[in-house]
């Protein structure tokens, strides 16, 4: 489920960049300008969409820093529990083990 919205978010980011990026350029050529006004245009407009690209990015990698530090922690809570109930179980095997032997030395 989460794979999914991340998906689609990832698309929708996509189209959206996409889509200013040909908005802007069809804006800009059936504009009345000049040649030097056009190509400032196209150069600002550039600038705008990289600025907005690296700030996606850079939010981009901080969310998946974010998830990456939670999965490890879910992942060292785990392992943790784990650990406790191996533990738990085998002082229960072994303290079935005492029993059984010390009912087997009694029965001999």
């Amino acid at each position: 489920m989460a794979q999914e919205n991340d998906g689609m978010a990832k698309g929708l980011i996509v189209g959206f960049i996409a889509g200013s990026i040909i908005g802007a350029a069809m804006a800009l050529l059936y504009a009345p300008k000049a040649g030097k006004e056009l190509r400032a245009d196209l150069r600002e407009k550039a600038g705008d969409i990289v600025e907005d690209a690296q700030e996606y990015i850079s939010r981009a990698k901080s969310k998946a820093v974010d998830i990456i530090n939670e999965g490890k922690a879910k992942a060292s809570t785990l392992v943790d529990d784990a650990r406790r109930r191996a533990d738990s179980l085998l002082g229960d095997a072994e303290r079935i083990m005492n029993d059984a032997r010390s009912k087997g030395e009694r029965n001999a």
